[in-house]
């Protein structure tokens, strides 16, 4: 679960190798032209498999985004993982988005749970309840915070690396979606949004939210 930022994402790596030599044994036996719509495949995949290391922001209530991508909800809402009354904030990932995901909280795993389900396009309401997702549900502070990673449309994996009891800091890596997805954030109701609907986030270095002072939920 603990690695140092690679650029790359290892998730990445079998796929990245794997085209980058398809296309040079193409341009070997059939020549450059013939490798040109290989090679323009091969930087697609280099791109969606990037994995920057990011600064993570010093105010301790913040919330950080778990993903990069646009603002898609910010609304009050039924969390269905830890059964109570939330803030859900969603991102949504295109296919040039980074899609390693971040801990938005430091704090101890509570649960992990797996749903199977549809391939709907995730930048739809539908798809937080519908797709193929995976909730972590983690402990901060008396605060409960709830991180669900969606499948979308195209994104056909959901990788999770933590389990309950795992303690996870603010920042680090604990999974990655491949190919296109959303990540849904659930809150404390007393929780103040940073952002508006549209915007586009950082995972890490974007602040989703504040908690409030003193007021754990």
């Amino acid at each position: 679960m603990h690695y140092s930022h690679p650029i790359l994402a290892r998730e990445g790596w079998p796929f990245i190798g794997g085209i980058i030599l398809i296309s040079a044994l193409t341009w070997l036996f059939a020549g450059f032209w013939w490798s040109l719509p290989l090679w323009l495949v091969a930087i697609f995949v280099i791109q969606f498999f990037r994995d920057p290391p990011r600064q993570v922001p010093q105010d301790p209530l913040a919330v950080l985004s778990p993903a990069d991508g646009r603002i898609v909800a910010i609304e009050r809402a039924q969390d269905p993982y830890a059964q109570r009354e939330a803030l859900k904030i969603s991102v949504f990932m295109n296919v040039f988005n980074v899609h390693s995901n971040r801990a938005p909280v430091t704090g101890t795993v509570q649960a992990v749970n797996y749903f199977p389900g549809k391939f709907f396009n995730a930048d739809l309401d539908k798809a937080s309840l519908e797709n193929e997702r995976n909730a972590v549900i983690i402990q901060s502070d008396g605060r409960t915070v709830t991180a669900v990673q969606v499948a979308g449309l195209i994104a056909r994996r959901v990788l999770c690396y933590v389990k309950p009891g795992d303690t996870l800091q603010r920042g680090q890596r604990f999974g990655f979606i491949r190919f296109g997805s959303r990540v849904d954030v659930y809150l404390p109701l007393d929780t103040m949004p940073r952002v508006s609907i549209g915007d586009k986030v950082y995972a890490t270095s974007t602040a989703l939210a504040a908690f409030a002072a003193d007021t754990p939920a």
